[in-house]
């Protein structure tokens, strides 16, 4: 077990090499290597959850080696990160099995980018070494590059380097602030710098080059722009991929990072982060009520989600970022399901517009059941995942502030439009479409994929303790040693005030 999550993360790296040792044409095969790889690479990360000790703060699993000179491998995970590997190795299996028939272009190089990615991704959520932290962080950025870039729609070339370099461009301001960290504490090791205390100036400018780069990854308004672009062009297993798991990165970071190094900086700047949140809630819903192509709303609805996420980690509140870490989670499950149910339709008509469908339900039972239970978690539908993480960044938010969550309501309200104006017109109606008459309902395999996710959905809205009961102490841990900042800084304050 000492190894496990080197092993986790570079298993999927094995598989990439095994796939480049195929011939070109050798095209089922290379599908096989990656299911199986990323199958196994899920079950072993599944041996992290069992043995995690959801009792302890403290990070678990650590692997620590010498490598370039102060720089250091360093792995391990705590309550706040174990769960997103988790996610990410679930979701990998269901993308390349998206991916069996849609992809019949450059399937070897294809399926050597989403292993490659994977590695990225597992290693963001992992890495112990800040260093370390930052070559993954940008790493994934190649693959997902290639994968819209290459296997993409028309748009692909615009979308794939819009994406890159708005990515890009926020991570170099990250890249200086962690050297000037760098400079003040004499380490790059995490755990080190969550225990070093940055003056309350030097705070300020450290949060907001993180910021830079983790308001694009999330994506919060008005850095969100790429996103949309991303998602229409990227072949389904990108969109869901780039919902699943990447927008989450975002996320983690400033849970990582900007409210445990920068506590003061987070307390002063939390109500810009409110003030943009509620304009990504509302503003963002209203966008998507006006698309026409399902990827454009479903991904103006990850953007209004998100904005849940950012209200609830800097609300800094135990009910707050547990909802924040579910929302993460939950989304994670949810868009994915529905970028998938997107791309099935797709597959058989091969356009996303909304008013080239109607009338599904007479032809596709199964698909309208299973497309209704992911609407209804989108939503956010009390007995689906959606509601918990919703419900509990939402009553962090009213503590907070009250009025930023009487507005952030409103985003319950217009997200039921969005989602059942889409559901209305593409599954109800009358079949009158000639070319929709002959369509078929879920094949085994889509059948295969789906299932685990809508039992996911129901499962964690009905019984959420699985998640909660992991994160809860090291959120705890967190948002204790916030406050003591916070105190210390106002008793500092206060000292000063008197001399």
């Amino acid at each position: 077990m000492s190894n496990i999550l080197s092993v986790t993360i570079f298993l999927p790296l094995v598989g990439a090499l095994l796939i480049a040792g195929l011939n070109s044409e050798a095209k089922g095969n290379a599908r096989w290597i990656a299911l199986w790889t990323t199958l196994v690479t899920f079950a072993v990360s599944l041996l992290i959850w069992i043995n995690f000790d959801s009792s302890s703060s403290s990070f678990q699993f650590v692997e620590e080696y010498a490598w370039l000179g102060p720089l250091k491998y360093k792995m391990g995970v705590d309550g706040i990160s174990m769960l997103f590997v988790i996610l990410t190795t679930f979701l990998m299996p269901l993308c390349i099995l998206a991916s069996w028939q849609s992809i019949q272009l450059r399937v070897k190089e294809y399926m050597i980018a989403f292993l490659i990615l994977e590695t990225m991704m597992l290693g963001v959520f992992c890495a112990l070494d800040m260093v370390l932290f930052y070559l993954f962080f940008e790493g994934g950025l190649i693959p997902m590059f290639v994968i819209i870039g290459v296997w993409g729609g028309k748009r692909r070339v615009y979308a794939s380097f819009k994406f890159f370099l708005y990515t890009l461009l926020g991570s170099v301001l990250m890249l200086l602030a962690m050297m000037a960290m760098y400079w003040h504490a004499g380490t790059t090791d995490i755990p080190t710098l969550l225990q070093t205390k940055f003056p309350p100036e030097m705070q300020w400018w450290l949060w907001l080059a993180f910021f830079a780069s983790f308001a694009v990854k999330m994506p919060m308004w008005p850095v969100h722009t790429w996103l949309p672009d991303a998602h229409v062009e990227a072949p389904t297993a990108g969109s869901v991929i780039l919902a699943g798991i990447l927008l989450k990165m975002g996320g983690y970071g400033f849970l990582r990072f900007s409210l445990p190094m920068f506590p003061n900086a987070s307390a002063d700047l939390a109500p810009f982060v409110f003030t943009l949140s509620i304009v990504a809630i509302v503003y963002t819903s209203l966008v998507a009520l006006v698309q026409e192509d399902m990827k454009k709303l479903i991904a103006y609805s990850s953007v209004a989600h998100m904005g849940y996420v950012t209200m609830g980690i800097f609300s800094a509140t135990q009910q707050g970022v547990d909802g924040a870490i579910f929302q993460m989670l939950s989304h994670g499950l949810v868009s994915s399901a529905l970028f998938l149910c997107v791309g099935v339709i797709y597959d058989r008509m091969h356009t996303r517009e909304i008013a080239a469908y109607g009338g599904l339900v007479e032809r596709m039972p199964k698909y309208a059941v299973a497309f209704m239970i992911f609407t209804m978690a989108n939503i956010g539908l009390p007995g689906t995942s959606g509601f918990i993480g919703e419900f509990l960044t939402l009553l962090a938010a009213f503590r907070a502030n009250t009025l930023v969550a009487i507005i952030a309501t409103s985003g319950v309200i217009l997200s039921s439009a969005y989602a059942l104006y889409l559901y209305r017109r593409v599954i109800f109606g009358a079949l009158e479409k000639a070319n929709l008459k002959n369509i078929l309902d879920l094949s085994p395999r889509e059948v295969a994929i789906l299932t685990p996710l809508i039992l996911l959905t129901i499962f964690y809205g009905i019984y959420p303790s699985p998640v909660l009961d992991v994160t809860a102490t090291s959120v705890k841990n967190l948002v204790q040693n916030y406050q003591s900042a916070q105190g210390t800084a106002a008793a500092s304050l206060a000292t000063r005030g008197y001399q």
